[in-house]
C-alpha cells in the first residue's frame, strides 16, 4: 500500500476503503436521440474525501440482443436473426466492472455496455473524479486534472462499495481502458474482488508523438516538474483537444467513421461532459504511476491484454513489458486497429468482445 493510503476494499486488500455510504439515486443519464441502446440507471456515490461520483449500471434483463449483435456486424438495423451473431458467454455469469479511460463519461460506453448485457452480464461503470459528471477538481472543468493517483483508488473503493450495496450478481469481473488499465492494474494488486480481467489498450505508459518511450517520458516528466514548480501544475499540456476539435482523418481513436460521429454529436450535445486537455500534474502523476506500476509483481489474476496495431495514445512497449511480466495473462495483438478497439470497425471490435466475453466465461465458475 502506498503511503498515505488507507486499507481494504469492500471484502479486504490493500485498497482505500470508501464511506459506509448506499449510493443515491436520481444522477442523470442521457441518450442521443433515435438511439436503441437501453438506459441505464445512474446513482451518486461519495469517495472517502468527499468527492461526489456517477455510477451507471446496465442490467441484462432490460438488453437488446438484437440491436447488441446488428451494431457487432455494423448493421443498420436490427433484426431477429442478428441476435445470433452475439458471442458466447454463461447468462447469469456474474457482472462487469467498467473503469473507462482519461476523458470518458458513462453514456459512451452505451454500446460496449449493450453487448455485455446482452451476454447475461450485468454492468456498473464510473465517471472518474475530475471528469464526466462526477466533482471536477479545478475551476476549469475543460481540463482532466489529478494531483497524485492514488486519488482514483478512492474512487474504486467507492464503486466496490455501491456494488456491494446495490449487490452486483457475482463474480465480478474487470474491463478496464487506457487510464482505467493503470487504474485498474493498482487496484488488482490491492485486492480488487475480481475474478477476471480484461484490459483495452490499458496505460501503462505513455506514447508521446513519434519520441522512442524513454525519452519521451522522461522530457514530459520533466516539464510537468517545471510546470509544478512554477505554480503552471493545473494549466493544460498544449495540443490535446476533445473530438470536435480533431478531423477524423487525423484522429487516434477509431478508424470507425460512424463511431466517431456518434462521439462528435455527444460531445456537441452534452458539453458539460467533455474534457480536453489534460494538466501538467496528470501527466507527471499518470508517468510516476506507470513507473511504480512497472516494478511490482503482476497479480495473481487471468488477464486478457489487447493491444492496437495503430497503437498512438499509449505505449504499444509499455503494454507487451506488462504482458510479458503477466503468467497468467494473454496478449491479443488487433493489426490496424487504433486505440479504442472496442468501438472500432465491425470486424475488430466483433473479434474483441469475443475475446473478452469467452475470457470473462471461462472464470464465471470462480467467485
Amino acid at each position: 500500500m502506498r503511503a498515505g493510503g488507507q486499507s481494504g476494499f469492500a471484502e479486504g486488500g490493500g485498497g482505500p476503503v470508501a464511506r459506509e455510504t448506499v449510493p443515491l439515486a436520481g444522477a442523470p443519464y442521457r441518450l442521443l436521440p433515435g438511439t436503441s441502446w437501453p438506459a441505464a440507471t445512474a446513482w451518486w456515490a461519495e469517495a472517502s474525501d468527499g468527492i461526489r461520483l456517477r455510477l451507471a449500471r446496465w442490467s441484462p434483463e432490460e438488453a437488446r440482443p438484437d440491436v447488441a449483435a446488428a451494431w457487432l456486424a455494423g448493421l443498420a438495423t436490427a433484426g431477429p436473426a442478428s441476435a445470433d451473431a452475439l458471442p458466447p458467454c454463461n447468462a447469469g455469469c456474474g457482472s462487469v466492472l467498467l473503469f473507462p479511460g482519461r476523458t470518458e463519461y458513462a453514456e459512451k460506453y452505451a454500446p460496449i455496455a449493450g453487448v455485455l448485457t446482452a451476454a447475461g452480464l450485468t454492468v456498473l461503470a464510473i465517471d472518474w473524479r475530475g471528469q464526466g459528471a462526477s466533482d471536477r477538481l479545478i475551476e476549469d472543468h475543460a481540463i482532466g486534472h489529478v494531483g497524485d493517483f492514488a486519488e482514483y483508488q478512492r474512487d474504486v473503493a467507492a464503486m466496490c462499495a455501491a456494488a456491494e450495496a446495490l449487490d452486483l450478481p457475482r463474480p465480478w469481473h474487470l474491463l478496464a481502458h487506457s487510464m482505467g488499465g493503470c487504474i485498474g492494474l493498482r487496484a488488482l494488486t490491492d485486492g480488487l474482488p475480481v475474478v477476471s480481467a480484461a484490459f483495452s489498450a490499458p496505460m501503462w505508459g505513455i506514447r508521446f508523438g513519434p519520441l522512442p518511450d524513454p525519452l519521451g517520458a522522461g522530457m514530459a516528466v520533466g516539464l510537468a516538474r517545471a510546470a509544478g514548480r512554477a505554480g503552471r501544475g493545473p494549466r493544460a499540456v498544449p495540443g490535446v483537444g476533445s473530438v470536435l476539435e480533431m478531423a477524423f482523418s487525423r484522429n487516434p481513436l477509431t478508424s470507425d467513421l460512424d463511431e466517431y460521429i456518434r462521439l462528435m454529436r455527444e460531445a456537441a450535445a452534452w458539453p458539460d461532459l467533455v474534457l480536453g486537455a489534460a494538466s501538467y500534474d496528470w501527466v507527471r502523476a499518470a508517468l510516476a504511476e506507470c513507473r511504480a506500476l512497472a516494478r511490482m509483481p503482476a497479480p495473481h489474476v487471468p488477464a486478457l491484454i489487447t493491444l492496437s496495431g495503430a497503437e498512438m495514445v499509449v505505449s504499444a512497449p509499455a503494454i507487451r513489458a506488462g504482458a510479458t511480466r503477466w503468467p497468467e495473462s494473454r496478449l491479443m495483438t488487433l493489426p490496424g486497429a487504433r486505440h479504442e478497439a472496442l468501438l472500432e470497425v465491425p470486424a475488430t471490435r466483433a473479434a474483441t468482445f469475443d475475446a473478452i466475453l469467452r475470457h470473462f466465461a471461462d472464470h464465471c465458475s470462480e467467485s
